[in-house]
């Protein structure tokens, strides 16, 4: 099964290559555009390693959430499991992996905050500002403005968005997602249904827990909010609609209720929710890699600035796992 997988992947990646091909050479897209048109536009790697005036249209865009105070978080995820330079254009270029870290702007226009946002943007050119005010209470609110950016940036198959305290493994998250691809309506994560905490003063407290029914009662199915990935119509129709799509006070509990009404396909892949060393690490060498590790003691990795570098260590894959995916 798996030669006849790779066969077909195979075949798909010569016909594009082929209709690019087809595209670049016709005489009317030449002439429509002029020459320095055609030379100005983006390139690409297609499957054969030809290079013509066409970008890879992206498989994935993944926003990796992010707050000001996040600098020391950013940093330890550029040290480990996301490329860098060169090598985060050519994942994009060759693969159609797009990773980005996701953040708003301050209250304050042009904020000494905006600005050291902008300087370090523009050092490593992978941060996607949005329209958004930044705020723990918001996230909701921020994340559909991601999906709301990310489908008018990128016409992609999937969005995924994750933590920045979370290890994630690229090339397995890319595979996982190309077993769901042919799927319009797909919502894929580690699926929960935790309690509906009414008292306050407490995490994760919720004002609206009437709407869930009796005290005691538990939240409908949905992903956890460290990762989680849905497809391209359900990004398109949280952009289309976020006027109108209420916000309750935990992200992924607002998510799974924008989605819980329509033909959805819900996913719960437990490989998107491993623990860190030994547990990632035992499944890694298993041949079992992880595609997202963190603790659910801390929400995400503990004291991951530090940490991360020791779980990539033990858990993170091997680098022509993300570089030979067939996409």
């Amino acid at each position: 099964m798996l030669g006849e997988f790779s066969k077909a992947h195979e075949a798909i990646r010569s016909l594009d290559s082929s209709i690019a091909k087809i595209r670049f050479e016709m005489p009317s897209t030449k002439t429509f555009l002029g020459t320095k048109e055609m030379e100005d536009l983006p390139t690409m790697i297609t499957a054969d390693t030809e290079r013509i005036g066409i970008r890879r249209k992206p498989f994935v865009v993944i926003g990796i959430n992010t707050a000001f105070s996040g600098r020391r978080r950013r940093d330890s995820i550029r040290e480990t499991w996301m490329p860098q330079g060169e090598k985060l254009l050519r994942l994009e270029q060759e693969k159609g992996i797009v990773v980005r870290f996701m953040i708003g702007h301050s209250a304050i226009s042009n904020s000494i905050l905006d600005r050291a946002v902008d300087l370090e943007d523009a050092q490593h050119k992978d941060i996607l500002r949005l329209d958004h005010i930044e705020g723990y209470h918001e996230l909701s609110a921020k994340t559909k403005d991601f999906f709301a950016t990310a489908v008018a940036n990128w016409d992609a198959e999937f969005y995924v968005k994750v933590d920045d305290d979370v290890h994630v493994n690229l090339g397995t998250l890319a595979a996982t997602l190309a077993r769901h691809r042919l799927k319009s309506m797909v919502y894929i994560g580690c699926m929960k249904s935790g309690p509906v905490l009414n008292r306050k003063n407490v995490k994760y407290h919720e004002p609206e827990f009437w709407k869930f029914g009796d005290p005691g009662n538990k939240y409908f199915r949905h992903a956890t909010g460290q990762i989680y990935a849905i497809s391209r119509d359900l990004a398109k129709y949280i952009a289309i609609n976020r006027p109108i799509l209420h916000k309750y006070a935990n992200e992924d509990v607002s998510l799974g209720a924008w989605l819980i009404g329509l033909e959805v396909e819900h996913i719960d892949d437990r490989s998107m929710c491993c623990g860190t060393p030994p547990e990632c690490e035992w499944k890694a060498q298993a041949g079992k890699v992880c595609v997202a590790s963190f603790e659910w003691s801390c929400s995400g990795i503990c004291k991951s600035v530090h940490r991360i570098k020791h779980v990539h260590a033990k858990c993170g894959e091997n680098a022509a796992t993300l570089w030979d995916a067939l996409l």
